[in-house]
């Protein structure tokens, strides 16, 4: 395994090449009405058609390929709102590692199902009342399991990063749109993006209420907030990673924020124009790039980094907010 100052593209290449068993080589999409309604043209990276729906399978495989094979027999553990968990369990199932997940109780239903269709073991929590951390040293400390960390690992960042690597091998970009949450798929991305392009303009995205790394960024240091709530679930985290932040902090140029209208407007676009099922988180990255936030660059590489929703949430999420009915 990795240490913690050892996020390098060396180490994302190993990655590429440990878990390229494991998960899919996505697609990079185009529409040419998303180009119009940009000005620009959009290579969106299809990591919503990635296995166990997400790009979180990359750095789950990355890390618990790395797992010793005496110590699998205890089992690994992790703390996830879905995709996370989903991806670990994924991971566990290939792999014959046993694997817990601590979910809160309102992770959308999909999820939960993928996770338990995984052969993983669920338990339950409050995300507004319990503490993550203690749940999982807890259970670490009673069974022996290994913790799989959502972000702030570097094995796990690693992983991630084989998503831009992979991009920047299919297209030629000027900018490169991710989103974040506790930076993990941003840190892998962004060493992998600069390994590749000295000039490349790298942009984070998150949702408006969900804007520690924003806020962050502005006060040169890590900021907490209150447990945000926003329909993209995935990046509702509360502060970016010890270990993340200080690599996005030197190689990310900005961070922008999006409103939950402008990432759920987006999901419609994808399913209505271009036939693509994507989760809110997964189109957040598209819904900064849409409202105008990620500059005049010609060709924008973007993530798209999950499609875990059903059909009953996607429309109780647009009957909530309907989206205008002017848009083309």
């Amino acid at each position: 395994m990795t240490t913690d100052s050892e996020l390098t593209i060396d180490a994302i290449e190993d990655a590429a090449q440990r878990i390229q068993p494991d998960v899919h080589r996505t697609g990079v999409l185009h529409s040419a009405a998303i180009d119009a309604l940009a000005g620009r043209r959009v290579h969106l990276k299809a990591e919503h058609l990635q296995r166990s729906g997400s790009f979180k399978a990359r750095g789950a495989h990355n890390k618990l390929r790395l797992i010793l094979d005496a110590a699998r027999r205890h089992g690994v553990v992790a703390v996830s709102s879905g995709n996370h968990a989903t991806a670990v369990a994924c991971a566990g199932q290939r792999l014959g590692i046993p694997v817990d997940v601590y979910m809160p109780r309102d992770a959308p239903a999909l999820k939960q199902r993928a996770t338990r269709g995984y052969g993983a073991r669920i338990h339950f929590f409050d995300r507004l009342l319990d503490d993550r951390a203690q749940l999982i040293d807890a259970h670490v400390e009673a069974h022996g399991s290994i913790a799989v960390e959502p972000f702030d690992d570097v094995d796990i960042m690693a992983g991630q990063g084989t998503v831009a690597y992979e991009l920047l091998t299919q297209s030629r970009v000027d900018t490169l749109v991710v989103p974040m949450s506790g930076g993990g798929l941003m840190a892998g991305c962004a060493v992998a993006a600069c390994a590749a392009q000295s000039d490349i303009t790298i942009i984070g995205v998150e949702p408006a209420v969900a804007d520690d790394t924003a806020r962050s960024f502005a006060k040169g240091d890590r900021v907490e907030i209150p447990q945000p709530i926003t329909v993209a679930d995935g990046l509702a985290v509360t502060a970016p990673g010890r270990l993340t932040f200080p690599i996005n902090q030197r190689l990310v140029d900005r961070v922008v924020t999006v409103s939950d209208q402008q990432i759920i407007d987006t999901c419609v676009l994808l399913f209505e124009r271009c036939k693509q099922v994507v989760e809110p988180s997964g189109a957040t990255a598209l819904a900064a790039v849409l409202a105008g936030l990620t500059g005049d660059a010609d060709d924008v590489g973007v993530v798209m980094s999950g499609g875990n929703i059903d059909v009953t949430e996607l429309a109780a999420l647009v009957a909530a907010h309907p989206p205008p009915s002017d848009r083309r």
